[in-house]
């Protein structure tokens, strides 16, 4: 698929849409970037998005963007995530949604995170909502895939 670059991310050509299922992101994405086969397609940049607030991650504003996100720990012993930025953090809210396959196998998790100004537990809370998608029963499973970094009022399910 011939994709055009603009400000070093790749954009679709005029026309084509990319609209994953969620089974799509987690078997057809996630899963064949975490044991390094070749992706369907290489429009997914990989960027660390705690690196960005919200508003100044890459793409279009009212777009879903897609981003592959190294998980990085918060502490060099523990097994908690740092979803801190420069502006607040990344906070989790609800339950975690399982991601079936056609098989009926859970393979993938969707975590649903809102972003707080501030310090936590203090942090004010904002429309900016992402879907952060993890596989499942996969040992050394360091990335995950996060969608949807964009304001509530603009999010289409």
């Amino acid at each position: 698929m011939n994709s055009l670059r603009l400000n070093g991310l790749r954009k679709l050509p005029p026309g084509f849409r990319f609209q994953p299922t969620e089974e799509e992101l987690v078997f057809q994405y996630l899963k064949c970037k975490a044991f390094s086969f070749p992706l369907p397609a290489s429009i997914i940049p990989d960027l660390n998005i705690c690196n960005f607030d919200p508003w100044d991650l890459p793409g279009e504003l009212g777009e879903e963007r897609y981003f592959f996100s190294m998980k990085e720990a918060k502490y060099k012993t523990g097994n908690r995530i740092n979803r801190a930025t420069a502006s607040g953090y990344w906070k989790a809210t609800g339950s975690d949604k399982q991601i079936i396959s056609r098989r009926n196998q859970v393979a993938g998790m969707r975590k649903t995170l809102v972003f707080h100004m501030g310090k936590p537990p203090h942090g004010l809370r904002t429309d900016w909502i992402m879907h952060e998608y993890r596989l499942v029963n996969v040992p050394n499973n360091d990335f995950n895939l996060a969608n949807n970094p964009m304001m509530q009022a603009s999010l289409c399910i």
